[in-house]
């Protein structure tokens, strides 16, 4: 009987996240028009540090377990609400992956701690933070989107820029909340906040709902990447490293 509670109990709670799920892909598509997909998600093998899940890959050297686009691959991320319905319906416990870059917001992250650390600082200065997506491992800043070819000239400019630092812009991807991935879960740091009267100098990004989306809220404000760029640089100089290991 213990058993059979456990088992219903288990079941109950991956529909909830499966419901939340859902409900947050169909937010980032249709009311922020944020090209999402899903990720690959987890597999029972452990990793081989022995902490989290293994990647449904099946790569047993994958570097961002479950954290990825799989099947299907990161062209197919869409706004439109009936595929983002089709797909979580279908693949419930999916992480939610959004295609960062073109008009999408783009992202910078960092280790947790170096991303703690950077937060702290940006607070001191008074800086307006967008999103911040945390897993146990990395925290990601999203920023208004940046061509690659403006993040260069912004990198150019600095003596050194730490390898453990990752940019997420055009033909990238990051893995959202409410996602499980094998290191863990994924939530908001800070969570998304919306447009609401940021000064008249300061960058964001707007968005016009289709017809036909879910009606409702603008997508949330972002900063621009030259804001924040240098508080992450500094907090990121003495985290280690990762060597080429993206490690989510």
């Amino acid at each position: 009987m213990r058993e059979i509670l456990g088992r219903r109990r288990r079941l109950r709670l991956r529909r909830k996240e499966g419901a939340a799920r859902l409900e947050a892909a169909l937010t980032f598509a249709t009311a922020w028009q944020w090209p999402v997909l899903p990720g690959a998600g987890t597999a029972p093998a452990a990793l081989r540090d022995g902490r989290g899940l293994g990647c449904a890959c099946r790569d047993p050297d994958c570097a961002v377990p479950g954290a990825h686009p799989f099947d299907p691959v990161l062209l197919a991320a869409t706004t439109d609400e009936r595929m983002v319905r089709w797909w979580w319906t279908n693949r419930p416990t999916a992480p939610v992956i959004l295609a960062t870059g073109g008009r999408a917001p783009c992202a910078v992250s960092l280790p947790a701690l170096a991303g703690a650390r950077a937060l702290v600082a940006l607070d001191r200065m008074g800086m307006r933070l967008g999103p911040v997506v945390a897993t146990p491992t990395r925290w990601s800043l999203l920023v208004a989107p940046y061509t690659l070819e403006r993040l260069g000239e912004l990198l150019y400019s600095k003596d050194w820029v730490p390898s453990s630092l990752r940019f997420h812009g055009e033909g990238g991807y990051l893995v959202l909340p409410p996602s499980e991935i094998g290191t863990g879960q994924v939530r908001w740091e800070r969570p998304p906040a919306p447009l609401a009267a940021p000064a008249p100098s300061t960058p964001v990004l707007r968005r016009i709902t289709k017809g036909g989306g879910r009606a409702g809220a603008a997508a949330p404000w972002l900063p621009d990447v030259e804001a924040v760029l240098d508080a992450l640089v500094e907090a990121s100089t003495s985290a280690p490293d990762g060597g080429s290991r993206l490690a989510y």
